[in-house]
Parts: structure tokens; C-alpha cells; sequence
């Protein structure tokens, strides 16, 4: 039976809808892309086995505070992991399964840039326990990657997918779409072609200008030319949908396509809000313990992390997640889903129904649908999801 915290009106359980999942962040890449916001650094010369002791040690101590659950997922992002020491790897995913069991279908992945593919450290990856690799491709023509900032080409990027279909059976990619001076053909035509090189797995991104970024600087002088309007970007997202559903890798999640149970698992995990645990710099969890859900947050700066893990603190936020907060996340992230959500588990959450009159406005608008308990956004809606999930929270 489930339980209900009453000072949280959240069930202690509810994780189990969603799995439990390991998140380990390597924060170094070979050079800063200027798009990207995320939390990587460039370092000429890395310990390995001190990062190697580090992971092991995080691994240990929250394995103390979540004995017993089944491990349905582990994710090495960054950053390149595929710059990490494939015995690094394997020593991680030793201890996971010494830590946690493992699902019987547990999906393991590993992110990778084309640059730092090399077929013998897959090899090594695989042997460790890897069975599912992520490519940051990102364009189909060399002059976008170059300015993208991206290291390699789309030769190397063909090699690389080569490898990796060799040494996996579950490969994804990633594109960047809505480049300067893109034009509505020229990503069709660049669509059509990654999806006749895509294994089972799409990761599709609008470009987005993110400050504190190289990007964001440039867009701030005025220097970034020949980004799409909106038109222009409303056209390419439903190009998007529309090739890929065709080709049967329709999208289950706002960005993510896939074919029929080639889903990633570990990013359901999130969207599902289930409970993950953020191991490496600038690592985020969601861990429900002791009745609590809580949100973890690791200081981002490496050489401060492990410093910080010397000392057995590598967290610098650890904060319980009231109700409602539960509850807003909880419908930020379903409803990224084509299955959307349990309208049941969000009334469990927040201890309150979604408001009715917000709720039938969209219906008579189109933009989600009502299927019993189930609450999904339409095709029409999701191009403006924002302002749906605005309108159910009141704001």
C-alpha cells in the first residue's frame, strides 16, 4: 500500500511511476561549443583515476541513501564523456551493479561527439556494460558545423555512426535545426538524409540563443545574421513532425523521436518525474527520501566537486520539494509526452484537480485533449505548450 506524507501531500512512493535512474556528468569537452549552455570545460590534462575514485565514492554514498531500488537506468552526459577512460567506465558501472540491482532491460548510454569516437574505446564501452550510445552530430554540412563550432565533419560524423551501429544495437543522434540562413528545403533535404543514416533514435533541437553563451554574447552585438523569424520557425518545427511521423519516428517527447520502443528510458525517467540521482559537476537529482522529495544540486566547478567529495559535501543545494512545486514540475515535464499525463496522479501530487475552466477553454480550443483520466496536448498545442501549461497554472 501506498502512503501519503501528510506535510507534503505528496505520496512517498509516487517515484515508482517514473523509475529511478543514475545521472553521471563529465564536464569536459575538447573545445566550448558557443551555443551550448551546459556545464563543460576544457582541460588539457585530466587525472582519470582521481575522477574515476571521486564517481565511486558519490556512487557509495547515495547508494546508502537509496538501498534496495532497482536501477532502471544509468546516462553518462556532459560534456564528451567519450573522452573518459573506457576502464572508467566500466569501474562506474561495476560498482553501480554492486550498489543497486539492475533492471532486467536496463538501458545504459553514453553521449559521444564524432571527433573523440574511436572504434576500440567503443569496443571497450560496450564490454563495460554501455548498450546505447548518443551522437552529438548536430548539421549535415560542413559549413555549419564550422559554425556551430563543431570539431568535426560530416565525414567524420558518417564514421563515427559507422562504429557506433557496429558496436551497439541502440544508437540516437543529435541535429541543430533552424540555423542561420537555414531554409525550409535545405532542412527537409538534411532531415530526409539523417533520418536514412538514424539507427532508432532522433534528437531534433530548434536552435535557441541562450545567455552567457558565445552565442548569446554575438546575438547581443547584433552579430548573430539569419536567424528564422517565427513563421519561418513555426514551418520547420511542423516539416519536423511531419517527415519524421512519415518515416516512422514520430516524436514521443517535444524534441525526441524515436521508433516504437526505441524510447530513451533514462530521459522518460525525467519526464515521468521519477526519482534520478546527479553524480559529477553540476549535476541535478530528484530523490524522494525518507517520505521527501528532494532536489539535489552538485557545485558546478570541477576542481571544486572534487574537493567537495574529498570532504563528503558535494552538494551545494538539498532542498525538500514542497507539494505544489511537486505538482508544477510534475505537469511541466508530462506534458512534453505524446502520452501526456495521469490527471489521478496529479490530483495524488498537489492534493487538488487541474482547474476545470482552464482545462475545458483548451479542450474547445484544441489545444489538449481529455481521454478519461488521461490528459494530452494536441498537435496543434504543442507549438505553444508554454502557454498551455501558463493557463493551467494560473499564471
Amino acid at each position: 500500500m501506498r502512503c501519503e506524507n501528510s506535510s507534503l501531500g505528496a505520496l512517498t512512493e509516487d517515484w515508482q511511476s517514473g523509475g529511478f535512474g543514475l545521472y553521471i556528468h563529465w564536464p569536459f569537452c575538447q573545445a566550448k561549443c558557443p551555443y551550448c549552455d551546459f556545464n563543460s570545460h576544457v582541460q588539457a590534462q585530466i587525472e582519470q583515476s582521481r575522477w574515476q575514485r571521486a564517481y565511486l565514492a558519490e556512487i557509495d554514498r547515495v547508494g546508502a541513501l537509496t538501498r534496495g531500488r532497482a536501477l532502471n537506468t544509468v546516462f553518462f552526459g556532459g560534456g564528451t564523456p567519450s573522452l573518459m577512460d573506457p576502464d572508467v567506465v566500466d569501474a562506474i558501472l561495476t560498482r553501480a551493479r554492486e550498489t543497486w540491482p539492475l533492471a532486467n532491460d536496463a538501458e545504459i548510454t553514453l553521449e559521444a561527439n564524432p571527433g573523440s569516437v574511436e572504434a576500440g574505446r567503443f569496443r571497450g564501452y560496450a564490454q563495460a556494460g554501455v548498450n546505447r550510445v548518443s551522437m552529438g552530430i548536430q548539421a549535415l554540412n560542413n559549413a555549419d558545423l564550422r559554425r556551430l563550432g563543431r570539431l568535426h565533419t560530416v565525414e567524420e560524423a558518417r564514421a563515427a555512426l559507422d562504429i557506433a551501429r557496429n558496436a551497439f544495437d541502440r544508437v540516437s543522434f543529435d541535429l541543430i535545426y533552424a540555423r542561420q540562413d537555414q531554409s525550409l528545403s535545405e532542412w527537409q533535404t538534411e532531415l530526409r538524409e539523417a533520418l536514412s543514416m538514424a539507427v532508432d533514435h532522433l534528437s531534433l533541437y530548434q536552435l535557441t540563443i541562450e545567455q552567457g553563451t558565445a552565442f548569446g554574447d554575438r546575438y547581443n552585438r547584433g552579430g548573430l545574421q539569419g536567424l528564422p523569424d517565427d513563421d519561418l520557425s513555426a514551418s520547420l518545427y511542423e516539416a519536423t513532425q511531419d517527415i519524421c511521423e512519415a518515416a516512422g519516428m514520430p516524436a514521443y517527447e517535444v524534441s525526441n523521436h524515436a521508433r516504437p520502443g526505441a524510447e530513451s528510458r533514462h530521459n522518460l525517467i525525467y519526464w515521468r518525474y521519477g526519482d534520478y540521482a546527479g553524480i559529477g559537476p553540476g549535476a541535478h537529482g530528484r530523490l524522494t527520501l525518507n517520505g521527501q522529495r528532494i532536489a539535489t544540486a552538485a557545485h558546478k566547478m570541477p576542481a571544486l566537486w572534487l574537493e567537495a567529495v574529498d570532504h563528503g559535501r558535494p552538494d551545494i543545494e538539498s532542498e525538500t520539494i514542497q507539494a505544489e512545486e511537486q505538482a508544477t514540475e510534475f505537469l511541466l515535464m508530462n506534458l512534453r509526452l505524446a502520452e501526456g499525463l495521469d490527471m489521478n496522479r496529479y490530483e495524488r501530487i498537489s492534493r487538488e484537480p487541474l482547474p476545470a475552466p482552464a482545462l475545458t477553454e483548451l479542450v474547445e480550443l484544441g489545444m489538449v485533449e481529455v481521454a478519461g483520466d488521461r490528459l494530452t496536448v494536441t498537435a496543434q498545442g504543442r507549438p505553444v505548450l508554454n502557454a498551455i501549461l501558463r493557463k493551467l497554472l494560473g499564471a
